[in-house]
C-alpha cells in the first residue's frame, strides 16, 4: 500500500515519456474513492486527455524580484528560452505575482502541516527515532514544536492565498514555472538534504496546498548538456488543458532540437479565440508575435549604465526622437545609477518642452519582465512623440519630482550629463 507523507496534501504523480501516455495512465487511474476522506467527489467527470488547443494563448510567468536560480545562470537562460519558445508557439506572457504561491509553499515545511507526518512515522519515530534517516528524524522533531492551533490559523491564511491565486485563472490559460532553480551536486545535498530539498521545490511546494493542477514537461537541454524543464499549473481539475498544452510544447521543442519525436504526434490546434474558420495548415504556421516599443529616456540610453539590460534582453534600436512638447524632465536625487524623471505637465498648462528620447524594439517576453523589473517612482506609461504617436515608456511618479532639480532646459539627459563633467 501507498503510505503517505501528509495525507491531506499528498497525490499520487505519474511519470511517462510523453504527455499523451501521462495522460492515458491518469485516465485509468483516477476515480473517487469514498473511503478517502480526502477524494474529491467531482474525480469521477475529470478528464486527462488532451484536447485541441487554441493559437493564441496567454500564460503567466513570474515576476523577475521572483525568480530564483541559486546563481545558475544556465538555468536562468534556459527558463528563459523555453518562454521565447512559448512566445513562438502562439502564446502571451503575463507577469504574476508569485508571492502568494511562494507564502503557501513555505507553509509545507515551516508551517504547521508538518506535524500531520506523525500520522505516518509518528509511531516508529516514538519507538526508535535512530531507524528514520537524518533528514525525515530532523523535520519530525521540527513538528513537535507546532500547537494544535497553529493548524487553524495557517489553514485559514492558506484559504485567502488560495482566493488571490485563483482570481488569476480568468485570464490565464496555465501559469509557467521552472521546474528546479538548479542541479545540487551529490556533495551538496548530503551535506544540507533538508536545505537543499527546500530550494528545489521552490515552484512546486505550494502545488498541492493550493490544490493545483501541474505538469512538468521537457524543456531542451542547457549549455553544458543538463537538461531543463518547465511546469505547467492551473487549478483544481484543468489536467486536460495542461496535457494538451504540454504536449503542443513537448513536440515542438523535441522536433527542433533534433530528438527522437515518432512517438510525440502533434498536438491538435484550434484557431485563436473568437473561433473563425481557418484552415488546419494555416492554424498550424504561428508567427514570431512583433515586438513592443519601449521610450527610454535616461539610463537606458544608448551608452548609458542601464543599456545593457535592453541589449541582453534582444532590444533593438527603432529611431532617436523626442517627446510632443508637453513634460517636464527632473534630475532625480539618490540614484544609482543617476536616472531622471520624466513628467507630463497637466493639460492647458504652457510650461512642458519636447524631450530627446530613444524608442526601442524589444520581445513580447522580454518587455513583460523587463517592465516587472523596474523599481519605483520610475514607471511605464504612454508617452507621447512630436509626431503625435503614443508608445510606452519611462515616467515617474509625480511625488519624487518634489525638490528635485529641473533639468527640462537641457532638453534631453545626455546634454544635461555633458553640462556636469
Amino acid at each position: 500500500g501507498v503510505v503517505p507523507a501528509c495525507r491531506s496534501l499528498d497525490c499520487v504523480s505519474i511519470f511517462a515519456g510523453t504527455c499523451a501516455d501521462a495522460a492515458r495512465v491518469a485516465e485509468v487511474a483516477r476515480g473517487f474513492d469514498p473511503a478517502d476522506p480526502y477524494a474529491h467527489a467531482a474525480e469521477d467527470a475529470v478528464s486527462f486527455l488532451p484536447q485541441a488547443t487554441p493559437a493564441s494563448f496567454r500564460f503567466g510567468i513570474p515576476a523577475l524580484r521572483h525568480r530564483e536560480f541559486l546563481g545558475d545562470n544556465q538555468a536562468s537562460a534556459a527558463f528563459d528560452a523555453a518562454v521565447a519558445d512559448w512566445v513562438r508557439l502562439g502564446g502571451t506572457p503575463v507577469v504574476v505575482d508569485l508571492q502568494p504561491f511562494l507564502e503557501a509553499g513555505a507553509m509545507l515545511y515551516e508551517g504547521p502541516f508538518v506535524a500531520e507526518r506523525f500520522e505516518a512515522a509518528g509511531a516508529l519515530f516514538a519507538r526508535d527515532p535512530d531507524l528514520l534517516v537524518a533528514p525525515l528524524r530532523a523535520i519530525l522533531e521540527g513538528a513537535r514544536r507546532h500547537h494544535a492551533s497553529a493548524v487553524f490559523t495557517a489553514q485559514a491564511r492558506l484559504r485567502l492565498l488560495s482566493r488571490q491565486v485563483g482570481e488569476l485563472w480568468p485570464a490565464l490559460d496555465f501559469l509557467l514555472l521552472p521546474t528546479a532553480p538548479t542541479f545540487p551536486t551529490l556533495a551538496a545535498v548530503e551535506a544540507d538534504p533538508l536545505g537543499q530539498n527546500a530550494a528545489l521545490g521552490r515552484y512546486t511546494t505550494f502545488g498541492n496546498l493550493l490544490n493545483l493542477s501541474a505538469l512538468a514537461v521537457p524543456a531542451g537541454f542547457r549549455a553544458d548538456g543538463l537538461p531543463a524543464g518547465v511546469t505547467l499549473l492551473g487549478p483544481w481539475g484543468a489536467d486536460a488543458r495542461l496535457a494538451s498544452f504540454g504536449a503542443r510544447f513537448h513536440h515542438a521543442t523535441s522536433t527542433r532540437l533534433g530528438a527522437t519525436s515518432a512517438k510525440l504526434p502533434p498536438a491538435p490546434l484550434l484557431p485563436s479565440r473568437p473561433a473563425r474558420p481557418t484552415p488546419a495548415s494555416a492554424s498550424m504556421a504561428v508567427a514570431d508575435p512583433a515586438p513592443v516599443e519601449i521610450a527610454v529616456v535616461g539610463a537606458h540610453l544608448s551608452g548609458e549604465p542601464l543599456n545593457g539590460q535592453l541589449t541582453a534582453a534582444g532590444g533593438r534600436l527603432a529611431r532617436a526622437c523626442s517627446t510632443a512638447p508637453r513634460y517636464r524632465l527632473y534630475a532625480l536625487p539618490n540614484t544609482t545609477p543617476a536616472k531622471p524623471g520624466l513628467l507630463r505637465v497637466a493639460d492647458g498648462e504652457d510650461t512642458g518642452t519636447a524631450i530627446e528620447l530613444e524608442v526601442w524594439d524589444l520581445p513580447p517576453v522580454a518587455f513583460a519582465t523587463f517592465v516587472a523589473a523596474i523599481p519605483a517612482p520610475l514607471c511605464i506609461g504612454k508617452v507621447e512623440l512630436d509626431d503625435g504617436s503614443r508608445v510606452s515608456g519611462f515616467l515617474c511618479e509625480a511625488h519624487a519630482v518634489t525638490g528635485a532639480r529641473d533639468i527640462s532646459a537641457f532638453g534631453g539627459w545626455k546634454n544635461f550629463l555633458r553640462s556636469t563633467r
